[in-house]
């Protein structure tokens, strides 16, 4: 696998994407959350995206500068279109007019319809904390992407649907960002370009028998992945049927549904901001989760542990290794790279290692 500095990454992908008709700005602010998603390890939410959106915009399918379309707005909430555009530019203007309402209010919160991908959310999370707000959010992918099977069943019936919930500490913070299924379906991909099979306790083929063959999800008969939970699964199912019903519903969207209308490009959103300013206190909230973190990490440790880890930790481990020794994108990743950047005229640059 060849592997890049990060910034040799942003700097191309900004150079695709600009080629496609993506203002600078714009492009630069996408290609910095998916080599941020990279950094953090989460290589199905990172580089691997950029000949997908390039590709979508080349067929009309995303608009490369949409524009931000108030639909109805409160003091307190907020509900938006963002035409098809990207999902990372469209997400953070929607914070952008989430962030002042909170701080005047106590709470705020916000929908996004006709979302493109709107990537790694703990991006999202990570942004707030460091005003001291607190956040939860979730999205769906728009009625497709029906990957998941309630317990029992052999078909996809919603998307994974991931939560993110991220609170501010004396230090760094908490960032809990997860699926609502055992795993991510970029991350399946990954391992499809790889040509490698996934771990057990991932999927289910069509007939709804445990699998290691990633092709499932790609090829008909479709498998699906699981809902979080094994045993009682129906936990993980339920909250992200909740997540679906939320995103889709509140936002003016879709929810999961078998004839979805735009496959695969986005998300419908909902985010709700909340500043601790108006409630406990700043004061008394980082007191409180300083204190329970600490408590925390000093739990007794089983024997071969050497730390306990809270949400958010893996991603800041992930990203100090990963700034030293580069990224390593996988082959058939870079080999789509290759593909769209010789269409687009544009060299790519010699891999770093």
């Amino acid at each position: 696998m060849p592997t890049f500095r990060p910034q040799t990454l942003i700097d191309v992908s900004c150079r695709l994407f600009e080629r496609v008709g993506i203002p600078p700005a714009d492009a630069r602010l996408v290609a910095t959350s998916l080599v941020d998603a990279n950094l953090c390890g989460h290589d199905s939410h990172g580089v691997m995206r950029v000949p997908q959106y390039a590709q979508n915009i080349r067929e009309g399918k995303l608009t490369a500068d949409a524009p931000f379309t108030i639909l109805h707005e409160t003091p307190a909430m907020l509900a938006a279109d963002a035409g098809w555009g990207l999902g990372q530019v469209h997400a953070h203007r929607l914070l952008d007019h989430l962030i002042p309402k909170a701080k005047t209010l106590g709470i705020a919160a916000g929908t996004l319809r006709r979302c493109g991908h709107t990537g790694r959310l703990g991006e999202y999370a990570e942004r707030l904390a460091s005003e001291h707000l607190a956040f939860f959010g979730t999205v769906n992918s728009h009625g497709a992407g029906r990957r998941v099977a309630p317990p029992g069943g052999t078909e996809g019936r919603i998307s994974t649907n991931p939560l993110v919930m991220g609170a501010p500490t004396p230090g760094d913070p908490v960032v809990l960002d997860i699926g609502t299924s055992v795993v991510a379906e970029g991350k399946v991909r990954v391992h499809f370009q790889k040509k490698e099979p996934v771990p057990e306790g991932w999927l289910h083929d069509h007939q709804g028998q445990p699998t290691t063959d990633p092709s499932v999800l790609y090829t008909d008969p479709r498998g699906t992945i699981l809902p979080i939970g094994a045993a009682q699964a129906y936990k993980g199912f339920g909250l992200g049927l909740m997540l679906d019903l939320f995103a889709g519903g509140l936002s003016g969207g879709e929810c999961s549904r078998s004839d979805a209308p735009m496959a695969g490009l986005g998300n419908c959103l909902l985010f709700v901001v909340m500043d601790t300013r108006h409630f406990g206190g700043t004061d008394h909230f980082l007191a409180e989760s300083g204190r329970l973190t600490e408590y925390v990490r000093n739990c007794p440790k089983a024997a071969g542990v050497s730390a306990i880890t809270l949400p958010g930790d893996p991603e800041r481990h992930a990203r100090q290794q990963r700034s030293g020794t580069g990224l390593s994108i996988p082959a058939g990743t870079w080999e789509l790279f290759e593909k769209l950047a010789a269409e687009l005229g544009i060299e790519l640059p010699a891999a770093d290692a």
